[in-house]
């Protein structure tokens, strides 16, 4: 057995070896259940377990709260990598295979973790500690980067590192992330995800015009009063959507998705109300689309702000690039995927899952799971499934945030399998249970941590 051999086995013992407190740190993150940017004490348990194993952290890094960056090592090569921990609004975490609404303590959209970023940051953070273990064995050099990477629904964190800084020394980074399939991105990586915030604010509301050659006054309540924020909001609302056919064709996949933020102020009195928020979050696979859309956007939002007598601010949140690809580096990750295996799940997961499909409404199967999720696909699968879907100029898909990762160095993206359910009648799509996302500790029973 080379040196290499024997490193690698390595870390897949310690990650054996360790698998219990494994486990309890991913159900302690799965239990938070945080929403983006409010991860206060899923951030803190990454901070304290990474400082006790003697890595130098910095709390906040990017100035962003529940952020972070861990050092350890000397030296090159620099490698780099993520954890995430925001959960999703609305979702219950009930473990159990029916409908089930949240826990009377809770609200009914209450965040919950559905990727689930759960597994994400503990699979991310195992890996690097088992890196650090094998190096300290094996008197290797290099420096390994963990960050913390907080609001990844609203690719929230990650170009705030890249714009910083945090990423300019690496040599090499490896994101990773949950799926239903094992293997790694090849030649298609995630197309660019932009998030904007228009503001839209009553500035003047006593200067709104009035006539006033008339036999009667126009005072208080019945003053003609300005239209104001919330109009502007509910306008610029509508008028998207009537503009939103001529954006783009399409031919490929792109969307776009508005949230409103603040309507107004707590007042239905005579006051105009001050303020008013919307955000917009779009996704396309070349930037020039991401340019149209947001010229369309910047242009409705001046005509609704002249209707409506108020003065709009534009902010953006985020702005992501498209992916990069690099085949080399994928290839020597596809090799080390197969080297570990896919995951295993037993008798127990799978009665789980028989129960899922007879509470759907199907007749449950001897193996609920999915071929996919129970194997090591080809390293081009997701390629091929993509082209399969789209047009053949199509070099980008989707929308993630790991791309910022790969504009510094050479990087590639893995993706290991929850426990998939297997469809019994390709005909009928799925239902969704709504108020349940059962417990991965409970499901994903892999010999060892799909992070290896």
């Amino acid at each position: 057995m080379s040196n290499i051999q024997k490193e690698k086995q390595t870390v897949l013992e310690y990650l054996d070896e360790n698998y219990d407190w494994l486990s309890d740190f991913h159900m302690e993150i799965w239990n938070y259940a945080e929403p983006a940017f409010r991860e206060y004490k899923s951030a803190a348990a990454y901070v304290n377990l990474l400082r006790e194993d003697g890595w130098n952290v910095e709390e906040g890094s990017g100035e962003m709260p529940t952020a972070f960056c861990a050092i350890w090592g000397e030296g090159k090569p620099v490698i780099g990598g993520f954890s995430e921990y925001d959960a999703v609004p609305g979702t219950s975490q009930a473990n159990v295979p029916y409908r089930k609404p949240r826990d009377d303590k809770l609200h009914p959209y209450a965040a919950g973790h559905t990727d689930p970023h759960s597994g994400l940051g503990t699979g991310a953070l195992f890996g690097f500690l088992a890196a650090k273990h094998a190096m300290e064995k094996h008197g290797l050099k290099g420096t390994l980067k963990l960050f913390g990477e907080p609001a990844e629904k609203v690719c929230g964190s990650k170009p705030i590192h890249a714009a910083k800084g945090y990423f300019d020394d690496f040599n090499a980074s490896l994101p990773y992330h949950p799926a239903g399939y094992n293997t790694v991105r090849y030649e298609i990586n995630a197309a660019s995800y932009w998030n904007t915030l228009y503001t839209f604010e009553t500035v003047n509301p006593e200067k709104w015009f009035r006539p006033t050659d008339i036999p009667f006054k126009m005072l208080g309540h019945a003053g003609g009063r300005i239209p104001a924020a919330l109009d502007a909001v509910c306008l610029m609302y509508t008028a998207t959507k009537y503009v939103e056919d001529a954006m783009l064709p399409y031919t490929a996949y792109w969307t776009l998705n508005e949230y409103i933020m603040v309507g107004g102020q707590a007042t239905s009195d005579n006051l105009p109300p001050r303020i008013g928020q919307i955000q917009y979050a779009h996704r396309a696979p070349l930037l020039e689309m991401q340019e149209q859309i947001s010229k369309v956007l910047d242009n409705t939002a001046k005509g609704v702000a002249q209707i409506t007598g108020t003065k709009v601010t534009k902010r953006i949140i985020a702005r992501t690039r498209t992916g990069l690809s690099n085949k080399k580096l994928s290839e020597i990750l596809y090799r080390n995927l197969n080297l570990v295996g896919p995951p295993v799940f037993n008798e127990e997961a799978k009665e789980f899952g028989r129960k899922l499909q007879e509470n759907l409404g199907f007749e449950p199967m001897d193996d609920p799971f999915t071929e996919a999720c129970q194997k090591i696909s080809p390293i081009d699968y997701l390629d091929k499934d993509i082209r399969y879907q789209f047009p053949q100029w199509i070099t980008h898909q989707g929308s993630d945030d790991y791309v910022d990762y790969q504009w510094t160095a050479p990087s590639t993206r893995l993706n290991t399998a929850n426990a998939t359910l297997r469809n019994p009648n390709p005909a009928q799509p799925l239902p969704c249970l709504l108020y349940t996302s059962p417990s991965p500790r409970d499901l994903s029973t892999s010999r060892m941590p799909s992070s290896a």
